[in-house]
């Protein structure tokens, strides 16, 4: 198998997600501020595209889904040599983000000790003490669209959105509310045996 380092495509994918993820929060300021402006026509305009944005942002996360994959096919298919030479080409370049998929199960694991449900902050607050020892530096910093957003808190509301999309997390919770649902209570229980 002739490839390059498939780690070099997902931190690609990553970047994209987090640029798009950006432009979205960004349309939603501008939606949010006319919206309380009164500038019905402007917010509903900025509704409309982060609509679009978040389509787009969901279709470059199932090809990211995709790419790893077939990557991790190809991994298992490859002989040791191919494996040794992957093996040095090094590490992911410095500033790459803790991966959406690493915040499922603390998701999962504060909804539970929380009764099933909990408020967006509260959920954030406890997700981020639980997942301190394994953020990186990057996680911490501001998001350009929000100097006072973390790059790990926008990172665990899409993580939130994927974990809704795959059952995990009920789609219907009330506004600011995030409920586990009987799926998502299973594979809490499953990781516990």
């Amino acid at each position: 198998m002739i490839e390059n380092n498939p780690s070099n495509v997902s931190s690609a994918f990553e970047m994209l997600l987090e640029e798009v993820e950006a432009e979205i929060d960004f349309v939603n300021g501008v939606g949010s501020r006319a919206f309380q402006g009164r500038d019905y026509d402007k917010a509903k305009e900025a509704l409309e595209r982060s609509g679009v944005l978040t389509a787009f942002r969901d279709r470059v996360a199932a090809l990211r889904k995709e790419w790893e994959q077939m990557a991790a096919a190809a991994e298992r298919d490859e002989d040791e040599q191919t494996r040794t030479e992957r093996r040095n080409l090094g590490k992911l370049r410095k500033g790459v983000r803790t991966h959406e998929s690493a915040y499922y199960r603390p998701i999962l694991r504060v909804l539970d000790e929380m009764g099933g449900s909990g408020k967006v902050a509260e959920v954030l607050e406890r997700v981020g003490r639980l997942m301190k020892p394994i953020l990186k530096d990057v996680d911490y910093e501001p998001l350009a669209s929000g100097p006072d957003n973390p790059r790990w808190r926008n990172a665990a509301q899409w993580a939130r959105n994927s974990m809704v999309n795959e059952g995990l997390l009920k789609r219907d919770s009330p506004r600011g509310v995030w409920e586990i649902t009987a799926e998502g209570q299973a594979m809490l229980t499953s990781d516990q045996k």
